[in-house]
This record gives C-alpha cells, structure tokens and sequence, in this order.
C-alpha cells in the first residue's frame, strides 16, 4: 500500500461547512455518485481520477468538475479533497482506500471494502488513527421498499421475524457481457468468491437487517459451477444463516431469469415482499374482517399496489431513472453526518457484521 501523508490534516468537517469531493473511478455507478455531488449546494465537485485521462475528462466535463486526473497521488496532493468516493473494482480498494485516508480524507467506497474482514479492520483501524471515517456503500438499504419493510417489522405488523430471502438472479456468464469476457477478464474473478464477490455484500447486509444482533450464526453454504465456463469459479450460490429462531437464506443464481433482486420477510403475523430491480412491496397481514376476509382484502390492496408500481416503473424507464435510488438517501445521511461529525448510516458494526458473514459464507467448515 501507498504510504501518502498529510502532515497537516484538515479538521472534521463541522455543519455549514462546504465539503470537497473527490471521485475516483469513472465506471456506471460514478454517474449516480456524481450526479448527487454536483446537486448538493454543499459539496464542491473538486476532482475526478480514472486511469483513462479521456474517460475523467469526459466526466468533468459533463459534471462541471474543477480538475481531472489519472493519477490518484497526484489528485489527491493537488486537489486536497475532504471527501473521497473510491468506486474503482475491488481489488484497488486497499491501496486506494489506504491512500485518501492517509491523505486526511473521509471515503465513500463501493462494497466490498476489503476482500476479508481481517483487511477491512486493518483499514478501519488506520482511519480511526487518523481521525478519518469510512462509509462502505450499502445503499440498497435505503431504497423506499427496503425502509418500508423496516418499518413494518419495528411497528409489530409483521409479528417477531422468523424468516429472510434475499436472491439476485443475474446473467454474469451471458457472452459478451464484461464478466465473460475470456481475452480481458474482469478482476473480479482474482477475488475469493470470484464475480459473485461483487454482489455478496449486497445480500448480506440486507439479511442482516432483519437477523438478530450478535455473532451466534449457524452457516450452512453451497458454492457451486454449473456452468462450463474455464473463467468462473461459481456461478451460483445457496446459503442458510441460522441466528437464534430467525433463518435467512441468502442465493445468487446465474442461471434463471428474468433479473431479480428480491427481499422477502416472514414474521409470526405476515408477509412483506420485494423486488429492487423492479420495486413494488406486497404485504400480507391480517386485516380487518378476520380470518375469513383478510386473503381477499390484501389481494385487492396488493392488486392496487401492483398496478401503481408498474405505473412508477414505466415512469422510471422513461426517466431512465435506476434502481440506485436508495443511493441518493444514502449520500444524503453520509455528508450530514460528516458535516456534523456523527455516526454515519453505514457504521463499523454494519459493514463489520457484513464483511464477517461474507467470510462466514466461504470458510471451508461451513460449506456443503
């Protein structure tokens, strides 16, 4: 890792304070992050980095940011940023993540924010050294059916929960898709689950939200290669985590369609469900009327729901607006708690949970 020091480093942002951001790494999720930063009156857009020079000069152009770069040192030296937005693949995550904090900068990182959890406390524990946070992006948490399903579970509607699915169906084997291509293979595969390593994060901390607190997790994981593809190591995964009554299972399949990110929620009262790719939220409970009515009002109140979903969805299409929107909420809380120097939305417990659960899921002892 790069050893960059700021012998001066700036103080901790207070309220009213307008904060420099930086971004690094100018791939199909910068777009949204800096979409947010050149709208937020209180950020200054200081500097955009990518090893392309074309490629960060095409989005500071677009994004009217001050200065771009294709070097990350240099960037950070010239530009001084309070704020870095590491959104690079992830096996650049240590250097980069390393570099800004040493440079006297907050990060903002794409998940996962280290390859195992023992790294990811290596890094925690320089940023605490140098007075600095980082903020892994677990933004699909805040996507609306997401806050709505929690809200449910904490106002009782649901009953005490009982049962978890996460499952993102995607075709990463599809040809001529950025995994699969043989001639320049994505570096995702170097990392311990291969490509599905990208996605894990997301289905485990969205397991987590709804798991009891603690460590006492019964891990059950089927990693498997259906495909005959020489690149992959898995293309699928099936997983149990079993913590106190509550079971949870977390799946990731190449192999089924259509494209699915799909939450679903079972208590000792009812049933809340969702897709992220394709949000609506269908919740069965009892309802007024008792037992024998209930099934048929939460079909017409579900029906209602669904209907004003895909109207919002072909809204959505047409705006070309993404299923990142919980990101923007999740932007929003982050730079109000660095302004005020609090707790971030995503905080140590959060992303140290995830990152053990991901390292669960791949030790050798639990797989079957």
């Amino acid at each position: 890792m790069s050893t960059l020091l700021d012998a001066n480093p700036r103080p901790i942002a207070q309220n009213g304070r307008i904060l420099r951001a930086a971004v690094i790494g100018t791939g199909k999720i910068s777009e949204e992050h800096l979409r947010f930063l050149s709208s937020d009156p209180g950020v200054e857009l200081a500097a955009v980095c990518d090893l392309s020079p074309s490629l960060a000069q095409y989005a500071a152009s677009r994004f009217k940011v001050a200065a771009a770069f294709s070097d990350s040192v240099r960037m950070l030296q010239e530009a001084r940023p309070d704020v870095v937005h590491v959104l690079t693949p992830p096996h650049t995550h240590l250097a980069l993540v390393s570099d800004a904090l040493n440079a006297g900068a907050h990060v903002v990182v794409e998940k996962p924010v280290a390859p195992t959890n023992a790294k990811f406390r290596e890094l925690w524990q320089l940023a605490e050294s140098r007075g600095r946070k980082i903020v892994e992006d677990h933004n699909y948490r805040f996507n609306e059916p997401i806050l709505a399903i929690e809200e449910l579970v904490a106002g009782g509607e649901l009953g005490d929960v009982r049962e978890v699915d996460v499952r993102m169906a995607l075709p990463i084997r599809k040809s001529g898709g950025r995994y699969a291509d043989e001639n320049l293979p994505h570096p995702s595969h170097n990392l311990p689950a291969g490509v599905i390593h990208e996605f894990i994060t997301h289905l485990c901390y969205l397991a987590l939200r709804f798991l009891p607190p603690g460590e006492g997790w019964r891990v059950a994981a089927a990693w498997s290669k259906h495909g005959v593809e020489a690149l992959f190591k898995y293309d699928d995964l099936d997983a149990l985590v079993i913590s106190g009554p509550v079971h949870a299972r977390i799946r990731f399949t190449s192999h089924c369609g259509p494209d699915c990110f799909a939450v679903t929620v079972r208590g000792t009262r009812g049933w809340a469900e969702t897709d992220l790719f394709q949000p609506h939220l269908r919740l069965v409970i009892p309802r007024k009327g008792g037992q024998q009515l209930s099934p048929l009002v939460n079909q017409l109140l579900n029906g209602a729901n669904l209907m004003g979903a895909s109207v919002r969805g072909f809204r959505n299409k047409v705006m070309q607006k993404t299923p990142y929107e919980g990101l923007r909420t999740f932007l929003v809380r982050t730079y109000a708690a660095l302004r005020e120097d609090k707790e971030p939305p995503v905080n140590y417990d959060d992303m140290d949970r995830a990152s053990r659960l991901v390292d669960a899921l791949l030790e050798e002892q639990t797989r079957v």
